[in-house]
């Protein structure tokens, strides 16, 4: 069913998965279009993003941020249609970035919402390059990776919003850079478009070799976004004095168990501890937030001089949301994955 103007369609958790979510792990509900008051607006949802991040949100376990609730929408973030507005700081007809969720209409007060105008340039860019993951690229490369012209960049999910970006700003200060992604045509893409220096692929058996080969003088930065086994083969190439920005770990976010193998606890310690190794995880909005408005005009400059590429997948309809979720958490995207959920006119 397409998006109307005469019901809400809205995406709920309706179980907490086990693993890998299913098609059990969100149900599809209709509602009524909800009425804004006073100091309100309603919003129609264009697009939504789609994260790895809404895995965390789906358990229980203590993290960053609360966790959906059962019979509650999904939270995503969007780019959403001012449909109606008892808010003076924004319009009927204005574009805005908000957090609705993985429904159609949404009631806002205008909190953590960010105006796009009545005809934004590529509206859905808002959830990507110029958004949460080109910004966590962007924040995590430059304050805690702090790279220095001449140094080796590896980087996991090379292909992904963020690995795709934080590629480029790195290749732009003058660093050598080298991708992990999974498969020839993602590694090709990342050597060939994004101007990476060298793109192994972590589905082959020679991996360790592969990176061992590619990184000569070893590495001196590792933006994690993969965990696993990946880890496992940039941790012995580490110079001293690496940084590693830790942004994501999404080989681990459908375990319900620890690895197979020995502990590895110690190595890692032991190399944080000998190599002096710098070691940092963050939360892009609680941590660098302030910085957004400096991320905002740099990136739209390297945009603006072909400096950066922006590689976007977008998939029709909401209700294929939870399956192209679920892919996206299997490595299938190619890109920054968005749902469109309305027409923009």
């Amino acid at each position: 069913m397409p998006q109307t103007s005469k019901t809400n369609r809205r995406l709920v958790l309706a179980e907490r998965p086990n693993g890998e979510p299913n098609e059990n792990t969100l149900r599809m509900e209709t509602a009524d279009i909800p009425t804004p008051q006073n100091g309100e607006m309603l919003l129609r949802t264009q697009f939504l993003s789609l994260d790895p991040y809404m895995r965390g949100r789906m358990s229980a376990a203590k993290s960053y941020a609360d966790p959906v609730e059962i019979g509650d929408v999904m939270v995503g973030g969007t780019v959403a249609e001012v449909i109606a507005s008892n808010n003076p700081k924004f319009s009927k007809g204005e574009y805005v970035v908000s957090f609705s969720g993985w429904q159609d209409y949404a009631i806002s007060d205008g909190t953590m919402v960010n105006s796009l105008g009545t005809t934004p340039q590529n509206p859905s860019w808002a959830l990507g390059v110029l958004g949460m993951p080109g910004f966590t690229a962007w924040a995590g490369l430059t304050q805690i990776g702090m790279p220095k012209a001449g140094e080796t960049v590896v980087v996991g999910g090379a292909t992904g919003p963020v690995g795709a970006t934080v590629g480029q700003i790195a290749k732009i200060l003058g660093c050598r850079v080298v991708g992990i992604a999974g498969g020839a045509e993602k590694c090709a893409y990342a050597v060939d478009e994004l101007g990476f220096d060298a793109c192994v692929d972590y589905k082959t058996d020679t991996l360790n070799g592969d990176l061992a080969a590619a990184t000569p003088d070893g590495i001196d930065i590792y933006f994690e976004n993969v965990g696993g086994k990946v880890f496992d083969a940039v941790m012995p190439l580490l110079n001293t004095g690496a940084r590693i920005p830790l942004c994501g770990l999404i080989s681990q976010y459908n375990a319900t168990s620890l690895p197979d193998g020995p502990d590895r606890m110690g190595m890692l310690m032991g190399q944080l501890l000998t190599r002096r190794i710098t070691m940092r995880g963050f939360i892009i909005f609680d941590d660098f937030g302030h910085l957004y408005p400096e991320f905002a005009a740099q990136m739209i400059g390297w945009i603006k001089e072909g400096k950066i590429k922006y590689r976007e997948e977008i998939i029709d309809g909401l209700e294929n949301a939870p399956e192209a979720f679920i892919g996206l958490l299997n490595g299938e995207a190619f890109g920054k994955r968005v749902i469109r959920v309305g027409n923009v006119a």
